[in-house]
């Protein structure tokens, strides 16, 4: 890991180390049947005012036995400490899973998750009005499809939480497994039917339970700005699906960009280290936020500068 993240500092803007400990650990976001959701808060030093929530790739997979590690702690290493220097307020997300757990229960608990950021907005020091959201492979579906399907506030559920909106202003999604019809490869077959319970085309109702799982096919022009940041010799998730969901946001009239990593493969890290050709995809992920969540803020501050 040292040695990933020395070479990765001779093709970023800036030099990340392995980021501290979270200032808030195991925060409870929700409960299902007496289980806790948690989360884990990475605060800056400098706050921007802005909050990010993370889901790490997975692959629809939560391991059951005593002492797996939680899904919120894994690729935070690589992923969290840009967007924390940068000023942004990081959520790192547990969420349900196969095999014990299947489809909708991993959104259904990001939802949940966006929805009590929101709420605590002002405990975090962030602006509620304005989240992003960023994941990667299993992830990335997961926060793209919250991101689409916006869902509103339930105005009269009895908890507050839920009475906010579950939407995303800007996202990012690295190798996002954004069609689930698809399943090019054995492994990656595997993980999407173990976590549908049921494989494609084996029914009407499967088919449209898949359809439903699947962002590129709920883009419309409500979407976020959408970056994505895909490898082009990817062995699980073609990068050919970046390629679509990309020209649907287009088609949409959805702010969308999508960055190649010339060779890269699939992994939090592109199966680095960095190459030369590489693009710096932690200073452009802090770009695109910067962009669509502080845009007005940044330029107050020029403003204020002259």
């Amino acid at each position: 890991m040292r040695a990933l993240l020395v070479a990765g500092t001779l093709l970023s803007s800036m030099a990340f180390a392995a980021p501290p400990a979270p200032s808030e650990r195991n925060v409870v976001y929700g409960m299902v049947s007496g289980a806790a959701l948690l989360l884990d808060v990475y605060r800056p030093a400098k706050p921007n005012g802005f909050g990010v929530v993370f889901v790490a790739g997975s692959g629809f997979q939560a391991s059951a036995a005593y002492g797996a590690r939680p899904i919120k702690e894994t690729q935070v290493d690589l992923w969290g400490p840009p967007l924390v220097a940068a000023g942004y307020t990081v959520f790192s997300i547990n969420h349900r899973g196969a095999p014990r757990f299947h489809y909708p229960a991993a959104i259904d608990d990001v939802t949940r998750a966006i929805r009590f950021v929101r709420a605590h907005a002002r405990h975090y020091g962030i602006d509620g009005a304005r989240l992003g959201g960023l994941g990667g492979s299993s992830g990335g579906n997961l926060i793209a499809l919250a991101a689409l399907r916006a869902a509103p506030g339930l105005a009269d559920d009895e908890d507050p939480v839920n009475r906010e909106a579950a939407t995303l202003q800007a996202i990012v999604l690295r190798a996002a497994v954004v069609d689930l019809r698809r399943l090019p490869t054995p492994q990656g077959a595997n993980f999407v039917v173990s976590y549908m319970e049921v494989p494609p085309g084996s029914s009407p109702e499967a088919n449209a339970l898949y359809d439903a799982a699947s962002p590129i096919t709920q883009v419309g022009p409500g979407a976020p700005p959408t970056l994505m940041i895909h490898g082009d010799a990817d062995e699980l998730i073609p990068y050919a699906d970046s390629v679509a969901m990309h020209a649907s946001l287009l088609a949409a009239e959805v702010d969308s960009r999508l960055i190649t990593v010339p060779g890269g493969k699939h992994g939090a890290d592109f199966g680095g280290p960095p190459r030369a050709d590489w693009p710096d995809y932690h200073a452009e992920t802090v770009a695109w936020f910067d962009r669509y969540l502080r845009g007005r803020q940044l330029k107050t501050q020029a403003r204020r500068s002259r």
